[in-house]
């Protein structure tokens, strides 16, 4: 296993266990809906406290999870498996999160109260990494809401004055003002750490996707600078970049056909050497398997390597990508919708720059989203998901445009259907 350091000097594995997509009993994971529309939170503990021995027994000693995460289990059903692991709890570093997205959650009282429940659900008295959850989610005012105002942020500098926490730091999404405050106030809260979301799409095409967004090298850059170390969340964009379509296939696939596309993504974040962990939510066991051969040593990209990921990055971005994360944030729909797996199928079959035949388009359509009632052409814009999105994606949108994509495809195959019939018919005449 490749190490990196903390702000602490603590040895830190490059590869990070990121708990939010654990496996359940079905076959799903823990963070997606099951196709009747209700939540999976049959975890397979019993799979799961296997797999996180496996991750042990092979190096990895950084775990990553959040009051929010797996419908809220995810904490608990961690430091099950943790405690039952035989490790001492020395041997590995807990990071969870300050995650009060509710306003009801804004008081300060509110706050003291999800950090013990974190300790209980964990068990452990101490966290080693503590973060501010998604800041700049919903504008700066939230922001200030969650955090400044209330005084959670100084407390959290207590606690790590009284070191219950060790590290104090930030995952970011959204709005750049909130990361500019971090950086701006960095001597007085002294950060050791920030997470961010980087891969080598969104080095350079973050911005491009959403205004709103800054790009990864800035992010990155910035940090780094100001010596902050960097744990990478997102380094598959939601899976997207360890799936085959003709841009990363036909830029990637000849130079090593026998790598994973997961082992691009992960070898391109892990050759920056700010980079202190690169979080995966490893669902199944094979992807801990190849993980755990990419970064036992991680191989640094060459500098032509480099280039063929950025070559490959621009021509993904020709697809005009949705930049869904698969986060699962915007569910449940309360009109039912899958909205992730709609987005999945948009972003692979719709728009691949493949061809592909109407036929075979609707069937991905069928495949990936099996009940009509959760498709694009049940939205009605309603608009309750929109808020919710670290990605700031306009979904009904989004939903709009991808209905009338498909109902295009059915006006097409009408016509090749009626053609055919007249052509039949005029065999007769």
């Amino acid at each position: 296993m490749t190490y990196r350091f903390s702000s602490d000097g603590r040895r830190v594995s490059l590869l990070g266990y990121g708990a939010m997509r654990m496996a359940t009993v079905d076959g799903g994971h823990a963070n997606s809906w099951a196709p009747n529309g209700y939540s999976r939170t049959n975890i397979d503990q019993e799979l799961l406290e296997r797999q996180i021995r496996m991750l042990l027994e092979g190096g990895v000693n950084y775990f990553d999870t959040s009051p929010a995460y797996c419908r809220g289990e995810s904490e608990s059903r961690l430091g099950r498996a943790l405690a039952k692991s035989g490790w001492k709890r020395e041997d590995y570093l807990v990071a969870t999160k300050l995650s009060n997205f509710a306003p009801s959650q804004f008081s300060l009282d509110a706050c003291k109260k999800m950090f013990e429940t974190s300790l209980r659900n964990l068990q452990t008295d101490y966290i080693d990494n503590y973060l501010l959850h998604s800041i700049g989610n919903d504008g700066f005012s939230t922001f200030s809401r969650r955090y400044l105002e209330n005084g959670a942020l100084d407390w959290c500098v207590r606690l790590r004055e009284e070191k219950r926490i060790r590290n104090l730091g930030f995952s970011f999404h959204g709005d750049p003002k909130a990361f500019e405050w971090c950086m701006e106030h960095h001597d007085e809260y002294r950060w050791d750490f920030c997470q961010i979301q980087m891969n080598y799409v969104d080095w350079r095409h973050a911005q491009e996707i959403n205004r709103r967004n800054l790009n990864a090298e800035y992010l990155y850059s910035t940090l780094t600078e100001k010596r902050i170390p960097v744990v990478i969340m997102e380094p598959l964009l939601g899976g997207r970049l360890a799936r085959y379509n003709a841009a990363l296939a036909r830029n990637l696939k000849p130079l090593a056909p026998n790598d994973s596309l997961a082992r691009w993504a992960f070898r391109f974040s892990g050759s920056m050497p700010n980079v202190m962990t690169i979080l995966s939510g490893m669902t199944r066991t094979s992807d801990i398997e190849d993980n755990l051969a990419t970064f036992s040593p991680l191989r640094p990209c060459t500098e032509s390597e480099f280039a063929a990921l950025q070559k490959a990055a621009d021509e993904y971005m020709k697809s005009d990508p949705i930049p869904c994360t698969a986060c699962q944030y915007c569910m449940p729909c309360p009109f039912g919708l899958d909205i992730p797996s709609v987005f999945r199928f948009r972003n692979e079959f719709l728009v691949s720059g493949e061809e592909k035949t109407r036929e075979e388009i609707q069937a991905a359509y069928e495949k990936a989203v099996p009940d009509p009632m959760r498709r694009a052409e049940r939205c009605v814009g309603c608009g309750v998901c929109t808020p919710h999105c670290p990605q700031q994606i306009r979904i009904p949108q989004e939903m709009a445009l991808i209905d009338s994509q498909m109902n295009d495809l059915e006006k097409l195959r009408f016509r090749a259907e009626l053609r055919a019939r007249n052509e039949e018919a005029d065999k007769w005449l």
